[in-house]
């Protein structure tokens, strides 16, 4: 039985027999991992209260080749005003629910650690924009080597930026005019956002109007639906509430 100490994100949290509780960990170094925290529901010296989901935590873990056994847990930052506010709680329950949808267990993945970090860092500290949404989901695809082609038709791999016009094709890849007639248009302005997104690094600079994040979400949800597996809870909140 190895005994580690990590830096983790919480992504999700189950209320497990009487007081005990299933968490679902992304940790740094050693990837997403399920564990129990016996007497978590009652156990304030060990734990705090801070088994929440997109609390960051310094936790400790007992790593036993099935469910690990969490025997403590410190907060780094729970995100106290995402809390306060229900449309940051919707976007930072998505992007941890998409981290634990397209993660493998037990593999880690220090860059898609520090993104999940930095979106959760900056949704605590500046209004919840859907631009923010996408600027995660292209990264999150590139990280996890998902991201449609941005430079080549998925069909025929024509170069986009001598191609006429540019579609969705129906598994988000880009199409040239060609290829793609009757698909949804793409402006080259959406596209030259999602490059820019993969090269820019932060949070909060790039802004998507409201058709640029639609032709945007042709491209990335496709590929986003096909490898989680199955339909996200928390896009029905976010729907809700007007993310």
């Amino acid at each position: 039985m190895e005994i580690s100490r990590c830096e983790a994100v919480v992504l999700g949290v189950m209320d497990y027999r009487e007081a005990d509780r299933i968490v679902t960990l992304f940790t740094l170094e050693h990837g997403k991992i399920r564990g129990v925290a016996r007497g978590a529901k009652r156990s304030i010296r060990r734990f705090g209260g801070v088994l929440e989901p997109f609390a960051r935590l310094a936790v400790q873990l007992a790593l036993t080749g099935g469910l690990a056994r969490i025997d403590g847990a410190d907060a780094a930052t729970i995100h106290p005003r995402i809390r306060e506010d229900l449309l940051k709680i919707g976007y930072a329950g998505y992007a941890c629910e998409a981290a634990d949808l397209l993660l493998p267990e037990g593999l880690p993945n220090p860059r898609l650690f520090r993104l999940l970090a930095a979106y959760l860092d900056h949704l605590d500290t500046a209004p919840a924009e859907p631009s923010d949404r996408r600027f995660f989901e292209v990264n999150l695809l590139n990280v996890l080597g998902y991201r449609p082609d941005l430079d080549a038709c998925a069909s025929c791999g024509a170069d986009l930026a001598a191609a006429p016009g540019c579609h969705a094709g129906p598994s988000g890849g880009l199409l040239c005019g060609r290829c793609g007639r009757g698909g949804r248009t793409v402006s080259a302005r959406t596209i030259g956002l999602l490059r820019a997104a993969l090269r820019t690094g932060r949070f909060g600079v790039l802004l998507f109007t409201p058709d640029q994040l639609s032709e945007a979400g042709s491209i990335l949800d496709p590929p986003l639906a096909g490898h989680a597996g199955r339909p996200f809870k928390s896009l029905d909140f976010l729907r809700e509430m007007g993310g």
